[in-house]
């Protein structure tokens, strides 16, 4: 057996995070400049599987960790998968330039990267839809409540549509999945023109779960004010799946500032997200928003080519640890 290598993207929520969790769209884009790498090569004989998490700084044995998520995704991989027998003896090493925490699917990047490898190992032809499922499984495990989108977009590698919703009625689209009783719709979406994204790393790092678990009580709490609050997210999603398949971006990012308001009220941005957001605006961008869960983790900005490097340079002032420029485009693979 020769080394086997596999890669999967990182991912952006253009709009619509957290109101994506109760049943509202949203979209998300593919980074594939951005990725996360699975490498797996034969073990000592009788060593079992060992993984290395080089970005963690972490290795340790499937079998003297199984509770965690990375070990639960190979067992199960393989036990679903794979054919019955004593556990085969590899080495897998795991290796990302995706910032952890930061809202961009490292999580999801890194366990879609470590199925496609074992799936290749397994020699068995995965579809993106059954990597997805597999994938959101381990991301109950480790974030409580995920929205699904994470490992969707990363799964498929292409922007998407997304709605999940228990009760959806069947709809008309290229891709659809259904799990655990839910039933999401997911749709590749039209993007008439190419718009640049400048993406602003606060470098504060929030786990996906504590944003999500901190919208979940305020809404218990005050579900006519968060309904409300979903339901303008929604609208305002709609309204941005017009505008990218019209290519009027213009238009479209005065909305992604809107989306960003709209977050605030729903408690999840940061003063660090907030610095950013404004430099960004002051700086002459189309608009400007924090994307991801919230409460660290990185702004969007959108913004024309001719003032990149005047809001590169605002956003580095105002704080940004890193700033990535990526260019969007409606086929990514």
């Amino acid at each position: 057996m020769s080394t086997i290598t596999a890669s999967a993207p990182a991912k952006l929520i253009l709009c619509g995070e957290h109101a994506v969790v109760y049943g509202r769209p949203a979209i998300a884009l593919p980074l594939v400049g951005i990725r996360a790498r699975a490498e797996i090569a034969p073990g000592q004989p009788g060593s079992g599987i060992s993984i290395l998490a080089r970005d963690l700084r972490r290795r340790w044995r499937v079998a003297d960790d199984p509770g965690h998520p990375l070990s639960e995704l190979i067992t199960s991989t393989l036990a679903h998968y794979g054919a019955p027998g004593s556990t085969p003896d590899l080495r897998i090493t795991i290796k990302s330039t995706i910032p952890i925490a930061s809202g961009m699917g490292s999580g999801a990047a890194v366990a879609t990267a470590l199925v496609r490898a074992l799936a290749v190992y397994l020699d068995r032809d995965l579809p993106p839809e059954a990597i997805s499922a597999l994938v959101y499984a381990s991301e109950q495990r480790f974030h409580g409540t995920p929205s699904g989108i994470d490992n969707t977009v990363i799964a498929y590698e292409q922007p998407i549509w997304f709605i999940r919703q228990s009760s959806l009625p069947a709809v008309s689209s290229q891709l659809q999945e259904a799990s655990n009783n839910e039933q999401r719709t997911i749709e590749p979406i039209t993007i008439a023109a190419p718009f640049t994204l400048l993406i602003g790393d606060t470098g504060v790092r929030s786990a996906t779960r504590e944003p999500v678990g901190h919208v979940r009580q305020r809404w218990q709490a005050d579900p006519a004010r968060y309904e409300a609050l979903f339901d303008q997210i929604g609208r305002l999603v709609t309204k941005a799946r017009s505008l990218l398949a019209q290519g009027d971006l213009a238009s479209l990012g005065p909305l992604l500032s809107q989306n960003h308001i709209l977050l605030q009220q729903a408690g999840v941005s940061a003063p660090e997200l907030d610095a950013l957001v404004a430099a960004a605006q002051q700086a002459g961008v189309l608009g400007a928003k924090l994307s991801g869960a919230g409460w660290g983790g990185v702004i969007l900005a959108l913004v024309a080519p001719e003032h990149q490097n005047a809001v590169a340079h605002a956003l580095r002032q105002a704080g940004a640890k890193r700033v990535i420029a990526t260019t969007v485009r409606e086929h990514f693979v």
